[in-house]
């Protein structure tokens, strides 16, 4: 990133609202110090895989992604737009536009945890981070990886480059010494795996102002230590920012018998997952790594696409709670909760091309 591209990402990190002065400034002072080793954000690709049509793009039609499931856990891929029923805030709505099997531009990060909990997992972690990489991006596709422990890394930005995408991949390295290489963490206690931090960097600072589809895979062990922010903020990060957070948990248990310490499970990226549309892969054994990117890449070839503009016209910002279900069956719908309204937003008109 030139110089002029980083003193504006540091000027727009320094100002996080959600957060008070005294946590703001050592998040934003992480993003400064990630972002300078990654060239520029590319220019916005745009959404929804429609070529040659002018559409009138408004912050009040509201993109829905869903994913079915039959019995253990079959993709369903054969619906059309009068087998589902969309209702938000448990008022009906009208589905504008459907798409089956949905060529929408994705935006998709990967995060890998580097924690010494994670250092005999690491390699089979990055190998099969890039062989899903390869698998997934296509013609306007871009992604970016980071790693996160004591600290947030931002190891390559947007790029639809693979070869770049696994240099930034491979670059990732457990922090042995537990230690921040921020000046003002430098006297805090050794340990951290900043997980909330993670998926709040990725949402409100990497993908807030992307369009089309939106999406975090996490690669760690469901553990947060440390993290300037909370659960419940990473979730509202990543719900406002529309972003699906899929995460794949492996722990070493061998790791946390020797250290004496008890793991805690995977319940918060499970929280994390249900409420963006996502999905949490328990990993039992290292062979496994790799099959769970393979089904989180299937999903994503299989996602409906289903919008709608809110008979809600009110400009309040308030959470509207979503729901869909299929008519006449009892397949698992999964589906972001619901979205923050920004419908005070400034409306434009698009011209959309894959």
């Amino acid at each position: 990133m030139n110089r002029r591209g980083l003193a504006s990402a540091c000027r727009y990190a320094m100002h996080l609202t959600s957060f008070s002065r005294r946590i703001r400034i050592p998040l934003a002072t992480a993003f400064c110090s990630l972002v300078s080793i990654s060239p520029a954000v590319p220019r916005q690709q745009a959404p929804n895989g429609i070529t040659g049509q002018s559409i009138k793009a408004t912050s009040v039609a509201v993109n829905v992604y869903v994913i079915a499931e039959g019995r253990h856990g079959r993709l369903i891929r054969d619906l059309n737009k009068d087998n589902f029923e969309l209702s938000e805030d448990a008022t009906p709505q009208k589905i504008d536009f459907f798409s089956q099997e949905t060529n929408v531009v994705l935006s998709l990060g990967v995060a890998i945890d580097t924690s010494v909990s994670q250092a005999h997992l690491l390699g089979v972690q990055q190998e099969a981070a890039k062989t899903f990489l390869r698998s997934v991006l296509r013609g306007g596709d871009q992604a970016f990886v980071m790693s996160f422990d004591t600290d947030v890394k931002l190891l390559r930005d947007f790029t639809n480059a693979p070869s770049e995408l696994a240099r930034a991949i491979d670059s990732a390295e457990i922090n042995e010494t537990g230690r921040s290489i921020l000046r003002e963490d430098a006297t805090s206690p050794a340990g951290g795996t900043r997980l909330y931090d993670a998926v709040f960097l990725a949402s409100d600072e990497l993908m807030r102002a992307r369009l089309g589809r939106k999406v975090l895979v996490l690669v760690t062990d469901g553990e947060d230590q440390g993290s300037k922010t909370n659960l419940q903020k990473s979730i509202e990060s990543a719900q406002s920012a529309d972003v699906m957070v899929y995460s794949i948990v492996v722990s070493d248990p061998e790791f946390y018998s020797l250290m004496g310490g008890t793991y805690h499970g995977d319940t918060s990226v499970r929280k994390l997952a249900r409420e963006t549309g996502g999905r949490t892969i328990r990993v039992r054994s290292i062979e496994q790594i790799g099959p769970a990117f393979e089904q989180i890449a299937r999903e994503l070839r299989s996602q409906y696409l289903l919008v709608y503009s809110p008979s809600n016209l009110r400009h309040d910002r308030s959470f509207r709670r979503i729901q869909v279900k299929v008519r006449g069956h009892n397949y698992l719908v999964r589906t972001r909760s619901g979205y923050y309204d920004h419908s005070d937003e400034r409306t434009e008109t698009k011209r959309l091309t894959r």
